[in-house]
């Protein structure tokens, strides 16, 4: 992709994303692009599928408690091929790969993407739900929809079944630590099992914190 068109769809990114979801925002979908670049270089991919597709993949994004959440992904990639097909040098001929790749972007659809470039767009989205970006964009959107930050009986869900529309901490359990196994790319997976190492550290520094509070 030459360097005008991408700079083109980053401004476009910066004015349609809206912002008011940190763990969502254009710093989101710009981090993503990054990831996801570095991914389709070592891999030979198409970054005329890339760039828009990963700028553009949470464009409408419902919250997690929205009527409308699963409609998210199908949403983003219509809206995509609307800026997309009103972008006189970009490609028409890619925006289905690029509808395609958004659509299949979606953790809680499990899609199995088939396209190499939406594998990669899997890839460094997921990325951003493990490690230290992840646990902020965890208590961030779950303290915006007011939940707790764990069970108090049960902290760590050894006796229970998670439940992360309740509480934060659990979502470490139902997505955050399963990110590593979900992988396509080598150099995905590479970075998944150290983040996903962090994660563990970080569980096992909160475990000490809240025994100490215990008393135990």
């Amino acid at each position: 992709m030459n360097k005008k068109l991408r700079s083109e769809l980053i401004e476009i990114a910066k004015k349609v994303i809206e912002n008011h979801d940190p763990s969502h925002d254009f710093l989101h979908a710009f981090r993503v692009l990054l990831m996801a670049e570095k991914i389709a270089i070592s891999e030979n991919a198409d970054l005329d599928i890339i760039v828009p597709s990963a700028l553009f993949h949470d464009v409408k994004n419902f919250p997690k408690n929205h009527r409308k959440r699963a409609l998210s992904s199908s949403e983003s990639a219509k809206f995509t091929s609307e800026i997309l097909n009103k972008i006189s040098t970009f490609p028409k001929n890619k925006i289905s790969n690029v509808i395609e790749s958004i659509e299949s972007c979606s953790f809680s659809k499990g899609i199995m993407p088939e396209l190499l470039e939406a594998k990669i767009l899997q890839d460094a989205d997921g990325l951003e739900a493990t490690g230290a970006i992840s646990i902020m964009r965890t208590f961030s959107s779950s303290g915006g929809m007011g939940r707790q930050f764990y069970e108090p009986n049960d902290p760590f869900v050894l006796k229970r079944n998670h439940d992360d529309s309740i509480y934060a901490l659990d979502l470490f359990f139902s997505r955050l630590l399963q990110v590593e196994k979900r992988m396509h790319t080598k150099i995905a997976k590479k970075i998944a099992k150290r983040r996903t190492m962090f994660l563990g550290k970080f569980l096992r520094e909160l475990e000490m914190e809240l025994l100490e509070v215990e008393g135990k």
